[in-house]
This record gives C-alpha cells, structure tokens and sequence, in this order.
C-alpha cells in the first residue's frame, strides 16, 4: 500500500451503511487508515438531524437499493434541504452500479461515487484525493460556508498557479460570479482554460455562462461538444434542453429531455421537464408516461408533489377535444379519478383545491357547460379567499391548463410612475442588495431586491433573495412573523411560475422545503450558507 501523505487522526468521519457487516468492514479499514474519530450509524431517517447538527470532514453514504430508506434517497434530500456543506466531503458508496442509480447519484453532486466492493487501498486513494482537495480549497470553502460569496471569490484567485486543484478553483470561482449575477466575469475566467484543456465541469460552467448572457447558439454549440464526449453527462442534456427552449425549439428540448431520462429516468424535476415540454408540443402520450413515473418515483421522494396528478388531469382534458362521447366520459371520469387523488393524498396543500377547481372549470368551459364553469370558478374564487396568501387565479389557470404564459399586467400605484422594464438594470440593482445583504444593511437589500422586480417582475434571482431575506427575518424576531412568513410564500409562489435555471430552481425547492420547517428550529445566521 502506499505510503500515507495525509494525518486523518483529528478527522471526524460519518459512516452511513444499512449492513451491519460492510459497516463494520468499512469501519476498521477507517481505523486501520488512522481516522480516530467515526460515527457509524444505520441508513434511516434520523440521518439527516445528525448531518444538519454535526460538522463532519467527510461523510460516506452507503446504497442498497431493496432498503427501506436508501442511502440515494437520503443523498437526495440532504442536497435539497441544503445539509450538505461545502467544507464536508461526500463519497457515495454502492453496491448497485448500474447507470441509473449512479446518474442519479451524481445528479446531488457527491464528490466522488465508490463502487463496492472496493480494497482498503482504493478508500485511501479516493480519500486522500478528497482530502488534499478540501485542504487546498478550504478558505474559498469556508467564505462560502459563510455566505460571504464576495470573499469566497477573491479566495479562488489566492491558490497557487501550480496548485494541482487549480481547474477546480477555476470552476468554482466561476460558479460564485454567476450567483453573484456576474455572468461576463464568469465567462472570462473560464473561457482561456476551456479551449486549451476542454473539461466537462468547465464546459458546463462556460456553457451557464453563455446562457446567463443570451449567447444561445454558443452555448449550444459548447454542450453539443461535450455531449459528444460525454454521452453521459446528463447536466449537459439538461442545459441543453433549457437552451433549445430559450430559442423557440420546443421540439428539439423535447428530444434533448426524453434521451436524458431514458439514460437517467430516476430523477423526478426531469421527469417533470420532459412532461410539461412534451405537452406544449402534443406529444400526449409521452408527457403521460413522465408524469406517472414522477407519481411512482415521487412515493419515497424530497419531490412528492400534487403536480404530477394535475399534469395528468389536463392530459385527459386536451384528450377529450375532438373525441367521442363515449370516450370523453371515460376521460372525464379518470380526470376526476387524478385530482381526487391529489387531493387525497396532499390534504395539506392549502392551495390545491383552488387549482381543482380552476381545472375543473376549464373541462367545463371546453364542453360548453357554462353554469358548471361558473360554479367551479365560485369555488375556485372561495378557496382562494381564505388562503393565507391568495394565488393569481387567471394565472393559475393558465399553467394548469398548459397555455402559453403571458406577463401579469399591473396598474402603478397612484401618484407614482411606472418604472420601465429593463433587465440589465434590474440585474445590476439586484447586485447591489446581495452587497448591502452582505454587509448586514437589510432594510437597504430589501429596497434594492424590491427595485429589482420593479425593473424586471420575473427576476428570479431578486425573487429568491426577497424570499431568503423574509424567512431569516421571520427566524429572528416573533414580531410580524406570520406576515413575514406570507411574504416568503409570496415569493416563492411568483418564482414557482418562472422559467428557472438548474441553481435556481434548487434554490427554490431548499427555500420551500425550509419554510415547511418550524421557524424556531431554522439555523442561525444566513441561511445563504445552506443554499447550495
């Protein structure tokens, strides 16, 4: 065996495995290596309060996939909750190698994916890699620990030249300036390393820059290029994906999404993209079969929704047009089968049964049953008013049905004018409150968020940030708590109806799933830090 380079003796390590024999096996291999300080515990759902209360330097997560909670689920839900810190290292280890548990693994962003059975010499290599990796970039990942994004950067640019974990740095570096709304600097610190070493994690990074800056067709082109080497790199599929889209090529989005998930089908928000996109272009069949296997997946998932059953809903709704009686009885039938469902199974979802019944009325008003549509928007309306937060209901109704979106007029407020829509600006004021947020001035990012969706109302960025700053004040003081709180519903709503990019729409599901949470039991400090 190789001799050691790195002293484990003071790092604290997490074991997490269902069987009690490759948990030990893979204990004593830790001590043989010199790692004096390990918690070996079993795969349940108690897992996720250790990582969230304890700091570990590396946590292994063990899969077996007949379990009842498996060590992929809990990966899963530790990336969408936030839990897992940048300063930890993650290895995934599992004894089902096959595409689609490792794709979807890779799809949470482990650091490293350990296939069992593996030597005592194979955990060393791929623990000292991790480790000489984390010590190399432990002042950028501690600055992001912090929420101190700006710091985090300028650490980037402090490692060495020769540093072998330099493209890394790169990479990150890269990643912070496009949170940061900073998507030409991203760009130029990624571009000169892409052309002379052609990396996927800096393709990737290069191809979100491109995009962030409308440059569609050179984005394209770049992931088209590393899907071409990588045929696997299913985060290249779905930027690409998102590319086509953004261009108008609904049908070629379409494609790009139905071979993402034919390679790695266990990812529920894929599932979903491919579903709604293949709606939009009447590919029915095809949008049924993504909804139901996000229904099936959604059974032990952090994405259990209501969606997926009114996605199916409107299938059936868009099938009835144009069939026979017989047959529209039969559809019409499973669409309430669908949405009693729903309900059935989200009875909590105060907001579900306004959107019943706004999809109820748009089955009445596609069959010329006009006392039933009203009644059903009554409801609709009743519902809505006793919500905490009211929807948008023509809004509402235009997502459930698979329209196209249109822009929500809004009326300026008396005595003041209309600020023009500009994006570029709004990005730019949106900048300006993430410094003041930085910086602890609050009522002055609050200002600069809200001007923000003033110049550009689907900034979704500003919408985000709205929704953090709102939670975090709702976390620290009980005084106008429960309107705080509303006010992170309101925003996390206006988001949910955007177009988001990947980092986006992650953010978005950790936010939602925090505010599920009693206030009292959120983190102190900036919940930035847990937003990764």
């Amino acid at each position: 065996m190789a001799s050691r380079t790195i002293d484990y003796s003071h790092k604290k390590v997490l074991l997490i495995d269902s069987s009690g024999n490759l948990r030990s096996t893979i204990f004593y291999m830790l001590r043989e290596l010199g790692v004096r300080n390990v918690k070996a515990v079993t795969v349940n759902d108690k897992v996720l309060s250790l990582i969230r209360e304890e700091a570990f330097d590396v946590i292994l997560m063990g899969h077996n996939s007949s379990d009842a909670v498996t060590g992929l689920q809990l990966l899963e839900e530790a990336r969408f909750r936030g839990f897992m810190r940048p300063t930890a290292g993650w290895i995934f280890m599992t004894s089902d190698a096959s595409q689609a548990v490792v794709l979807h693994a890779i799809d949470s962003r482990p650091d490293d994916v350990l296939t069992r059975p593996f030597s005592i010499d194979e955990l060393k290599s791929r623990l000292d890699q991790l480790i000489l990796r984390k010590i190399a970039l432990a002042p950028v990942e501690q600055a992001m620990e912090a929420g101190d994004l700006e710091a985090a950067v300028q650490a980037c640019d402090d490692l060495p030249r020769q540093d072998a974990n330099r493209d890394d740095a790169r990479c990150l570096k890269a990643d912070l300036l496009l949170r940061l709304g900073r998507p030409e600097e991203a760009y130029a610190v990624l571009e000169p390393a892409f052309w002379q070493t052609p990396d996927k994690e800096l393709g990737l990074c290069m191809a979100q820059a491109l995009i962030a800056m409308q440059r569609l067709a050179e984005a394209q082109d770049v992931l088209e290029s590393l899907i071409e080497q990588y045929p696997l790199l299913i985060a290249a599929h779905d930027l690409l994906a998102q590319v086509c889209e953004l261009s108008g090529d609904l049908e070629g989005a379409r494609d790009i999404l139905q071979q993402a998930t034919s390679k790695a089908p266990l990812g529920i928000p894929r599932q979903m993209e491919l579903g709604r996109v293949a709606t939009r272009t009447h590919v029915l069949e095809l949008a049924e079969g993504a909804y139901r296997k996000s229904i099936n997946l959604g059974r032990h998932s952090c994405y259990r929704s209501p969606d997926p059953y009114l996605r199916l809903a409107n299938i059936r709704r868009l099938e009835m047009q144009g069939a026979d009686s017989r047959r529209q009885i039969e559809l019409r039938n499973d669409l309430d089968m669908q949405l009693n469902r729903a309900e059935h199974d989200f009875p909590s979802d105060a907001g579900l049964k306004v959107r019943t019944a706004l999809l109820r009325a748009r089955v009445c008003r596609d069959q010329g049953e006009q006392a039933e549509e009203n009644r059903y928007r009554q409801d609709a309306q009743r519902y809505n008013a006793a919500l905490d937060q009211p929807l948008e209901l023509e809004h509402e109704a235009r997502i459930l049905s698979g329209d196209q979106m249109v822009p929500v007029a809004r009326t300026p407020e008396s005595g003041k004018s209309p600020v023009q829509r500009d994006h570029n600006m709004s990005d730019k004021v949106n900048r300006l409150g993430v410094k003041h947020y930085l910086a602890g001035k609050m009522p002055q990012a609050t200002r600069y968020f809200g001007l923000a969706i003033e110049y550009n109302p689907g900034n979704a960025a500003a919408l985000l940030n709205l929704a953090q700053l709102f939670l975090e004040a709702a976390r620290d003081s009980e005084k106008r708590r429960e309107q705080r709180l509303k006010m992170v519903e309101r925003y996390l709503h206006l988001t949910a109806r955007l177009p988001l990019d990947t980092a986006e729409s992650l953010r978005q599901s950790q936010l939602e799933a925090f505010l599920a949470q009693p206030v009292d039991s959120l983190p102190a400090g900036s919940l930035g830090v847990l937003l990764r």
